[in-house]
């Protein structure tokens, strides 16, 4: 392709927990999408697109190029979802090609210093805390409960902001800001990355009302495609996800109209995409399995790209792609460098976007890794390797020989229904050996063996909070109260106010308690109940390692939902 002289505008547009089928253009004829159907004619369509089966590893593939285990994301949550630091973003790599950055909504790859969006190569960022809004680690929000998505107070370029209005407007409303405010003299990069329609399921009523009469589970007779039982949870689930995907489409829509008004509309490329399959059972255009799992209704998502001055509009390209893709294929498309120092797992398929490159094997051919347990990959359990028309699903012990696990010829079986192993014995052997590899070599990476660190006393973050998402200890660690955490950080010499922030109010005296790797700091707390306990004036050594800060009383451990270090020296 004879690129422009002027590099094109990037908008990569995420959206979390949107299944396949969540759209007009997908077969679904209940959810209105107009804006994002329209935009599906006007685009290049990836019939074939894949990611991984939960939201964190995702967004660290398509923000580096790499699998997730690679850059140090091993989970969503318990201290697995920080991305490390010396990875090099789309943004950081888009910056260094003249590009202006900004990020608007869901990051979910680390909250502390080194590790947020503006360490990470946005100029400017908009944000929630930890995987979703309303979240025991999003803590500004988690108390709001039932309106968690409504006036939230946010995250920009680091600190509280407090808003009026629903989640996805004011997201889609500061990215149309960032958009206003961008010379036409430097292009930009534009990462909006909505939270919606993660649970919890909140929406302005007007959206709720042209839903709430509609059956999600009927109407897709006679097309041919497996259909999930929906339980009347799983059908006012649907219904509600419905109302949020259209405010989402409201939303573009106002987007796509500003770059109209602004004369930026044919040489911006805008890419649509979500993150994961479906939380919930619902229409995903037949395939088996839904977000967490590795079956293609886990992992096969739409992606489409429009770029008026480069690409031809309606399109299609089936090869096999994935997240890990889109990094090389935009340093392509945008004129920006690949990092040559580490191991791209991704592809370029700008030619195939291009109509120049019809040569689909070597996407086709290679293999792509699936997986999803907590913390690190199970031997053999949901995990998959496809190559080819080929995949191999385990959802078995260690010991397993292949021909306990299941084999599927996509081209044949869409569905995943069909398991042909024992017909296909070879193939199921190669597969095996590759998934090993595949495992043997991701968790043997640098950034997987060493925690990424928040670093405490900087004058980058402070005062800083440690929030629950990012705890480890205990797995599972969510919003009890009485669990065993702690989080894993260096700590600047220096002296601190450190406050506790309980989920529940404590009711009978006891300690507070702070554990480091060469100190141990108490003090007694009479005065109840509280929530809040306060440690003034602590003096704090240098060290790398563990923070264990607890309330002991009657033989309990408290575990706080969040604690904050503001350093006043």
């Amino acid at each position: 392709m004879q690129l422009k002289k002027d590099p094109p505008n990037v908008i990569l547009i995420i959206t979390d927990d949107q299944g396949y089928g969540d759209f007009g253009f997908t077969g679904n004829p209940h959810v209105k999408t107009p804006v994002i159907d329209n935009l599906a004619q006007e685009s290049v369509r990836l019939n074939n697109f894949y990611v991984s089966p939960v939201c964190a590893p995702t967004r660290s593939s398509l923000m580096t190029g790499r699998y997730s285990l690679r850059t140090g994301v091993r989970d969503t949550y318990n201290g697995g979802a920080t991305m490390a630091t010396e990875e090099i973003t789309l943004a950081e790599m888009l910056k260094d090609a003249g590009y202006e950055t900004g990020a608007f909504g869901k990051w979910h790859l680390g909250d502390n210093y080194p590790f947020r969006p503006g360490d990470q190569g946005f100029d400017e960022s908009l944000i929630h805390l930890a995987g979703g809004m309303g979240q025991p680690g999003d803590f500004t929000t988690y108390f709001k409960k039932d309106r968690s998505y409504f006036d939230p107070i946010l995250w920009y370029n680091g600190k509280q902001k407090s808003f009026l209005g629903y989640c996805s407007d004011i997201f889609t409303d500061e990215a149309i800001r960032f958009v206003e405010n961008q010379s036409p003299e430097k292009p930009f990069f534009l990462y909006l990355s909505f939270n919606a329609p993660h649970t919890p399921l909140q929406v302005p009523d007007e959206y709720y009302q042209k839903y709430k009469e509609i059956d999600p589970s009927v109407g897709f007779d006679g097309n041919g495609m497996p259909m999930p039982k929906m339980s009347d949870n799983d059908k006012e689930d649907a219904r509600k996800v419905y109302a949020m995907v259209s405010n989402i489409d409201d939303n573009i829509g106002k987007l796509m109209q500003k770059l109209e008004e602004r004369g930026i509309s044919e040489n911006t490329i805008i890419i649509f995409m979500t993150d994961n399959g479906p939380q919930q059972f619902r229409y995903v255009a037949g395939m088996r399995g839904k977000k967490g799992n590795v079956y293609r209704g886990g992992v096969r998502v739409p992606f489409l790209v429009r770029y008026p001055n480069g690409l031809k509009p309606n399109q299609e390209v089936n090869a096999t792609l994935a997240h890990i893709d889109v990094l090389p294929t935009l340093a392509d498309l945008c004129q920006a460098k690949v990092p040559n120092d580490r191991e791209i797992d991704g592809l370029s398929f700008a030619g195939l976007l291009e109509g120049k490159d019809k040569n689909e094997a070597a996407f086709d051919q290679r293999p792509l890794f699936f997986y999803w347990t907590r913390k690190l990959p199970e031997l053999y359990e949901n995990i998959a390797i496809q190559k080819g028309p080929y995949k191999l699903v385990g959802n078995i012990g260690y010991d397993a020989a292949p021909k306990d696990f299941e084999l599927f010829h996509l081209a044949k079986d869409p569905y995943e229904l069909d398991n042909i192993v024992a017909s296909h014995p070879e193939k199921a052997q190669e597969l095996k050996r590759a998934i090993d590899q595949m495992v043997g070599e991701l968790t043997d990476s640098p950034n997987l063996m060493e925690d990424h660190m928040p670093i405490v006393g900087t004058k980058h973050e402070n005062p800083l909070i440690l929030n629950r998402n990012d705890a480890s200890g205990q797995r599972g660690i969510w919003t009890q109260q009485e669990i065993y955490g702690y989080w894993n950080v260096e700590i600047l010499e220096g002296n601190y106010n450190i406050r506790y922030k309980f989920i529940e109010p404590l009711t009978k005296a006891g300690k507070a308690m702070l554990e480091t790797k060469t100190q141990i700091i108490q003090s007694h707390i009479s005065q109840m109940p509280t929530d809040m306990i306060e440690l003034k004036n602590v003096h704090l050594k240098h060290y790398k390692g563990s923070v264990t800060p607890h309330f002991m009383s009657g033989g309990k451990s408290m575990f706080p939902l969040w604690v904050e270090f503001e350093r006043i020296d």
